[in-house]
């Protein structure tokens, strides 16, 4: 064993910090007896080259354990292995004979946690059987990688566009570029990305939202696809290993740290290319699951302060649905949280956050749901981050359910927005007014905690559940392939199959499907509020009506490139709908309506209508909607006027012959939508729309939208 002389070090920063002589190493601990630090000559090795334990009386701050190792340099492996307690029953699961992950390494090696033990290629009968439990030898774990974060960012910086302004395009670092068709000479990665920003633009999305980056094992799945007998993978990601590293599989470059500067290409080239980069990040729970979890990292650092515990201290508060809860009361933890969010902004140059199950970032060691001085109020209010988008998911999986609750600056999915807009276009009686509120921005959930309209992310559909395809075609989720027997995935989508559940040749349905997913897409892009698109939805992307498809790495998930070319004309009204939302600030108000004249046109800024064109009477609103939207600047509260529009929906089974509004003095009305027209005359280009010539009554066929404007 090599060893090289070594220094105290200092406590801070943590983690492992190059410095001009040598690396300096710190972790933290509060109930350890001894903490010993591990450097690897090489990724696969069992043994490390060199092995210090460190002194209390030396190598110890407070809770912090620190040492300086001269000479060390970018590139060099490193575990620790830490002694102390094993005392389930008082939160206590210290095991000196477990490698264990630095919290803050910047990237690990390629190996994986659960590979080597789950048995699949040698045993596949005992699948059941796997414990995760043991502490795996060194040379079949990873490695933490002391990287030099040097990189070329050519001036460039978070381009942090007003969430009003904002169209937020979520996809999948690997699913976007692995696809048929994709083309693309790196799939599956970073560089991949990449080389579909052109898709990304023309499309004209503003940006690009990754679900998890953060370092994930995707082997730590113990089921097969009961089809095809292939194992299952984590393939979604939402299970973090490593909160600072960057997922090594997306990387080309098998060189230790090489992730890390793929990455930053990744942003630095979407950057250039006017589009922002948003996180998906995980901090209700980590990998290392319940007490028969396998232990990675924190649960061997100091379980009783990283996990909430029940009142009995073996077993893990479960609010993330997953084993375990992180303890983001205790302010170690969100030391940890608000150190990796600096890091990601000011060292990867990302341009906010969105965080899943967040709710549990406001509950206490106890699981309660505090009111004031919670994580979330912390990092809306964090300095470093005040430009940085923060986006929850304002719920969790033990009932805390936040909508419109979050502080300050914060953003939310809209799951209100998600539900009421599919039951008001799928037909459902007495819709109207949720659909009215919804389109308006949401007031009733945002405007009394005086937050805006672009507070609310709206979305149709999301990663997690129907693609907007099968949310036409499918009345049930189909999740069997995840081998759980179907039980996986929410019950509750608010779907339709309009005739036949799944494809089907039937024109007449698949003409009305495509209607409706022109219905929702085009409602999505003239709401109030910050749109949200699920990657491939402009193209008829499906999943077969799998509602749940976080283990399923193939091309059931994937997007296929070919549907660009089938299903063109969808691209090309998606990307026309994007583009008119773009193009007009009556859709992007930075506050909300209040349905007074403040132009002195005698208009207020928005008016909804009845069939007759006479104000709605929403006691008889039924399935109809529509609504006159002022376009004047004082209206809109923008620095120029706008276009009037008039928005009809007909949501019902039959046609509607609806009382159009006269328009202003020397104007007229223009049709620029008209989802029941098939082909390319259902979107207008700019300056070829149709003028109506004095028309007084507008018929609007069965289930189908449209949009007048004014000029």
């Amino acid at each position: 064993m090599n060893m090289v002389s070594s220094l105290s070090g200092h406590p801070l920063p943590l983690g492992a910090t190059i410095e001009a002589e040598g690396v300096n190493f710190s972790v933290f601990s509060h109930n350890a007896l001894s903490v010993t630090l591990e450097i690897y000559a090489e990724e696969k090795d069992d043994l490390p080259a060199s092995r210090y334990t460190l002194d209390s009386a030396v190598n110890r701050t407070g809770d912090l354990w620190h040492i300086f190792l001269p000479g060390l340099q970018a590139g060099v492996l490193y575990l620790y292995r830490v002694d102390g307690p094993f005392d389930p029953g008082g939160g206590m699961r210290f095991n000196k004979n477990a490698p264990l992950l630095d919290p803050y390494a910047r990237a690990l090696t390629g190996a994986s946690v659960c590979r080597e033990m789950d048995l699949r290629a040698l045993h596949p009968a005992s699948r059941a059987e796997i414990d995760c439990g043991q502490p795996l030898p060194a040379g079949n774990f990873p490695k933490c990688v002391v990287v030099d974060g040097a990189f070329d960012w050519q001036g460039d910086k978070p381009l942090n566009y007003p969430l009003q302004n904002s169209l937020i395009y979520e996809a999948h670092v690997r699913g976007l570029t692995m696809g048929p068709g994709a083309g693309t000479a790196y799939p599956g990665t970073y560089r991949g990305i990449i080389e579909k920003i052109p898709y990304l633009k023309d499309l004209g999305v503003t940006t690009l939202e990754l679900l998890p980056v953060h370092e994930f094992d995707q082997f730590e799945m113990k089921r097969v696809n009961p089809r095809t007998g292939k194992p299952l993978t984590n393939y979604w990601g939402y299970s973090t290993v490593a909160f600072f590293a960057p997922k090594a599989a997306y990387a080309i470059s098998t060189e230790p740290g090489g992730a890390l500067r793929e990455f930053k290409e990744m942003v630095r080239e979407l950057h250039k290319n006017n589009i922002e980069v948003i996180l998906d990040v995980v901090f209700n729970h980590t990998a290392e699951g319940n007490e028969n979890g396998p232990t990675i990292s924190f649960r061997g650092l100091d379980n009783a302060v990283y996990y909430m515990l029940e009142a009995q201290k073996n077993h893990y508060r479960n609010y993330s649905g997953c084993g375990n809860t992180f303890n983001c009361g205790h302010p170690v933890v969100r030391r940890l949280i608000l150190d990796c969010l600096r890091y990601w902004m000011l060292e990867m140059h990302v341009d906010g956050f969105r965080f899943d199950l967040a709710a549990v970032l406001n509950r206490d060691a106890a699981g309660n749901i505090m009111g004031s001085s919670s994580l979330s109020e912390i990092i809306a209010e964090e300095p470093v981050l005040a430009a940085t988008k923060l986006i929850a998911e304002p719920w969790d999986a033990g009932g805390g359910y936040q909508v419109g609750a979050f502080p300050g600056r914060w953003a939310e999915w809209n799951d209100r927005y998600r539900d009421d807009m599919r039951r008001f276009w799928h037909g459902e009686a007495e819709m109207a007014t949720a659909a009215a509120t919804r389109f308006a921005g949401s007031a009733d959930l945002y405007k009394a905690g005086g937050r805006r309209p672009f507070h609310s992310v709206n979305y149709v559909a999301c990663h997690d559940g129907f693609t907007l395809n099968d949310l036409v075609s499918y009345n049930n989720k189909h999740n069997e392939v995840n081998g759980e027997d179907n039980r996986d995935g929410s019950g509750h989508n608010c779907s339709f199959n309009y005739g036949f559940e799944g494809p089907t040749e039937n024109p007449a349905i698949e003409a009305l499907r495509v209607r409706q997913i022109k219905n929702l897409f085009l409602t999505l892009m003239l709401s109030q509020g910050t749109p949200l698109i699920l990657s491939g939805d402009e193209v008829r992307h499906t999943q077969q009506g799998n509602n749940n498809t976080y283990c399923q790495d193939n091309e059931l998930s994937w997007f296929d490139w070919r549907l660009v070319e089938k299903n063109a004309e969808m691209f090309r009204f998606c990307r026309a709908a994007i583009a008119f939302r773009k193009a007009h600030a009556a859709f992007r108000r930075p506050d909300f309506f209040d349905g007074s004249d403040h132009s002195g046109n005698f208009l207020p800024d928005i008016r909804w209508c009845g069939y007759n064109g006479k104000p709605m009477d929403w006691r008889r609103a039924g399935k109809f909607l529509a609504f006159r939207i002022d376009g004047s600047r004082s209206e809109i509260l923008s620095d120029q006027d706008d276009n009037g529009f008039y928005i009809l929906c007909n949501a019902d089974t039959r046609d509607v012959s609806a009382t159009m509004p006269p328009p202003a003095s020397g104007k007229a009305w223009y049709r620029v939508v008209d989802t029941s027209i098939p082909g390319h005359e259902d979107f207008m280009e700019p300056g070829s729309e149709e003028n109506l010539h004095g028309q007084k009554v507008y018929v609007l066929p069965a289930r189908s939208m449209a949009v007048l404007m004014e000029r």
